[in-house]
């Protein structure tokens, strides 16, 4: 596993408090460092993939060792949405990495503790001006996310989001207005500000031009799958050239373009991003059908569904799933054109990182982080693992949201 850029870690070092979310192919667990944080002061989320059998060692840790090499670059290009890598190792039978706990478990848990299980259009403003900052960063450093859901935005102890999961993400060529041709090259993957995106601003009320704000780095934590696991239609290398041909994402996320198989690029985020906000206006995707087929079906030739009059935020969904990627808005100016939405009029982008009362904040409370005095022996643990049957369900998750299925890593 590259280490190179991130601080070590010895699996001697470290005590497993609990069980945050596990799955097919990995674990979760809320960790501390007993040498650097003996009182478990600042718990960490620590990502595990055993290695163990050929189909492991081929997927998992193939998308394990590229979610690394991600969290690595944002580590040199931090952003306060956007994870930061505490740490990783490597024994014989597992590959393992730390990332920032965050308490107030992902976006889907927390929607479903509202009133009819939806967000008020201001709430919604608020984290999806967060969210588009956060893919703006990323697309900024030529990686198209392709898992964007609620599932995968996480809740930090502030208040503010962060995405998390970056094991179906790739690197594309920064996209060219004169060149939508896809490429043979395999692009490096170049931490240099695409020059047609503004770089990241940041929040709220006042007429403002957009102003970049590139602050401190932030916490990062994993999230659950309520609905569906993302799928892959091949295995490819995550770098490959200005499109993307591979076959990835949850079925009600996925964008037309990937599902008629054209190749895809970074509007396939916004695409996520219009799935995103309906979901959280109206408590269900706007074509989720009976099946996969239908499902698809659906996304290829169905109109979103709004109720009531016509807002600001129906019009920005409707621009997001536009089913043609050219004529999608953030198409052709990335997140500036998104950010310059009447949906968003008046915020300050500026000031986005600085607002000290989210719409929600975890609870202090964290009495739970130490409910198991005598730790878990991480070793031991997998190896108790190996001996119960494979489990048939779907992937269990926590009230913290986090969750690990074979796919996700």
């Amino acid at each position: 596993m590259a280490t190179t850029s991130s601080p070590e870690l010895h699996l001697n070092n470290l005590r497993a408090i609990k069980v945050l979310g596990n799955g097919a192919m990995g674990t979760v667990f809320l960790a501390h460092n007993l040498l650097t944080d003996p009182s478990a002061h600042c718990p960490f989320a620590l990502k595990v993939v055993e290695k163990c059998s050929p189909e492991a060692k081929q997927d998992a840790d193939r998308r394990a060792r590229w979610e690394v090499s991600v969290l690595e670059l944002l580590n040199r290009k931090p952003h306060p949405f956007l994870p930061s890598l505490i740490g990783s190792f490597e024994t014989e039978d597992i590959l393992a990495w730390a990332i920032p706990f965050c308490s107030g478990g992902d976006l889907n848990v927390l929607r479903h503790r509202q009133i009819d299980r939806v967000f008020s259009p201001a709430v919604i403003r608020f984290y999806l001006a967060e969210i588009v900052c956060a893919l703006q960063h990323l697309h900024s450093m030529g990686i198209v996310y392709r898992d964007l859901k609620p599932e995968n935005i996480l809740i930090q102890h502030s208040g503010h989001v962060t995405l998390t999961d970056f094991d179906l993400s790739r690197v594309l060529a920064p996209k060219s207005l004169k060149s939508l041709i896809l490429s043979s090259e395999v692009p490096e993957i170049q931490p240099e500000v695409n020059k047609h995106h503004r770089k990241l601003p940041s929040f709220f009320p006042v007429m403002g031009r957009e102003k970049t704000n590139e602050k401190t780095n932030v916490k990062l934590k994993k999230a659950k799958s309520a609905r569906v696991s993302p799928m892959t239609r091949r295995n490819g290398s995550f770098s490959n050239g200005e499109r993307s041909n591979s076959f990835v994402g949850t079925e009600e996320y996925v964008a037309p373009e990937v599902v008629r198989g054209d190749g895809h690029e970074f509007a396939v985020d916004w695409w996520a991003l219009g799935i995103l906000s309906y979901e959280m206006l109206y408590g269900t995707t706007p074509f989720r059908g009976n099946n996969r087929k239908d499902t698809f079906g659906r996304i290829l030739m169905m109109p979103p569904k709004f109720t009531g009059k016509p807002t600001p935020l129906t019009d920005l969904i409707t621009k997001l799933l536009s089913k043609e990627p050219t004529r999608r808005i953030g198409y052709t100016r990335g997140a500036c054109e998104i950010q310059e939405h009447p949906f968003f009029g008046g915020l300050r982008w500026d000031l986005l990182t600085e607002v000290l009362r989210p719409p929600f904040l975890p609870s202090r409370d964290e009495s739970d982080l130490t409910c198991n005095p005598d730790g878990i022996n991480i070793t031991e643990y997998f190896q108790k693992l190996r001996q119960l049957p494979s489990p048939l369900e779907s992937p269990s998750r926590d009230d913290c949201g986090y969750n690990v299925s074979l796919t996700e890593f």
